[in-house]
Order: structure tokens, then sequence, then C-alpha cells
């Protein structure tokens, strides 16, 4: 998802800022950066920022103000862990931007939208499914990777309906009857796509999933 930041107020847009600001700091600060001395882990993630870049410039603009993308951020989260998730989303909206030559006042809403909402949203279905679901490959790749994408797909779309209703360049009534009830076709390409890049990961290069490993998810199953 990308909005047009021209539909919210500036102090709004100082404020959501701000706040990205803040979350990019944690996100640097969290950083296991010395797995980077392994040059193949650098390459991995910046292949992947790479990818995200193309899949992020394939949008259709579902409203005046509104455009759609698939996200990929899943896939990201579970490869790299939040905060690489995080950076790497940001790198790959500041290379989104400079090769359309877009403004920068929609920087920090987008890079919050499609990129730290999604990775916290995965994030936390990875921490619950470990916790209450069995450390098994194929509920790593349908509900990690397939299930969750296809969620936090659906729910970003939400988010950013409701940041326009919010804003007051939309209500909720013109919505729902434009873009609301298409939402949940989202979920299958999302799913698909980050279920796939997983399942093809886990199956051929598992050292470049953080959240995978073979003595837990496959030895003694």
């Amino acid at each position: 998802m990308t909005i047009d930041a021209a539909l919210f107020s500036p102090t709004l847009l100082w404020v959501i800022n701000l706040l990205f600001a803040l979350v990019l700091l944690l996100a640097l600060r969290l950083t296991p950066w010395r797995k980077f001395r392994d040059m193949e882990q650098l390459n991995v993630f910046l292949g992947a920022v790479v990818a995200l870049l193309v899949l992020w410039h394939m949008d259709v603009q579902v409203q005046s103000g509104l455009s759609f993308h698939l996200l990929g951020v899943t896939a990201m989260t579970l490869m790299f862990g939040w905060s690489l998730a995080v950076i790497g989303a940001a790198l790959a909206l500041l290379g989104v931007i400079l090769n359309a030559g877009a403004g920068w006042d929609g920087f920090a809403i987008n890079a919050l939208l499609t990129g730290v909402v999604p990775a916290t949203l995965t994030q936390v279905a990875l921490i619950l499914i470990r916790w209450y679901l069995p450390k098994q490959f194929f509920v790593y790749v349908l509900v990690n990777g397939f299930l969750t994408a296809g969620l936090v797909g659906v729910l970003t779309g939400y988010l950013a309906a409701w940041l326009l209703v919010f804003s007051g360049a939309y209500s909720f009534a013109d919505l729902s009857e434009t873009v609301l009830p298409f939402f949940p076709l989202m979920f299958m390409p999302e799913a698909f796509l980050n279920g796939w890049i997983l399942a093809v990961l886990v199956a051929f290069k598992p050292q470049w999933v953080y959240s995978f490993s073979d003595e837990q998810y496959l030895k003694g199953k």
C-alpha cells in the first residue's frame, strides 16, 4: 500500500515523521550488524532489498491517493528479523522514491505502513506461533509463511483505509463502497508470494532464514 501524503495535514505528517524516526533508531540499535561480516549474508540482504524495490514499483492505484502493491515484508522479516526488515523496507522505499522522482513528504508514513507495520505484525505472529503451535516444517511454511503473510497484507490494507478516514480525505462510507470490500482479495497473492519464497528458501537455503533451523523444525520430526 502507498498513501499520498498530500491527503494529510502538515502537523500529522510531522508526528508520523517523528514516530518513524524513533522506530528507525530502535531498529538500527537492535540490528545484529556482526552477521554482515559474512559477505553471503550481506549480499542476500541487499538482494532482498532490490527485490522489494522491484516489487513495490508494480503498484496499481485503487483510489485517488491510495495505491496497492504486494508487500513481501513477511518473507523479509522471517529471513532477517524485525530490525533488518524495517531497515530493508526503508531502503527499498528510498529507492522507489528516487527512481520515481516522488516527493519526500510521504516517506515516513509509507515506510511505517509498508515496512514497520507488516514487519511488526509478522514478528508478533512468529512469537505466538512458536509458543502455541508445534515446531514443524509444514507449520512454519503454511502458518508463518502463507497464512501470516496473507493476514498481514489484509490488515495493512485496512490500516491504510483507516488512515485515509482519519485524515478526512475520505469517509468510511465512501471507502466501504469502493475499496474495502476488495481488501480480502489481497490475501491470496500476498500469501502465495511470501509462502513460496519461504518454502523454497527453507528447502534449499535454510541458512538464509534467521527464523528457521533444521534442529527445531526438522530433526526428530
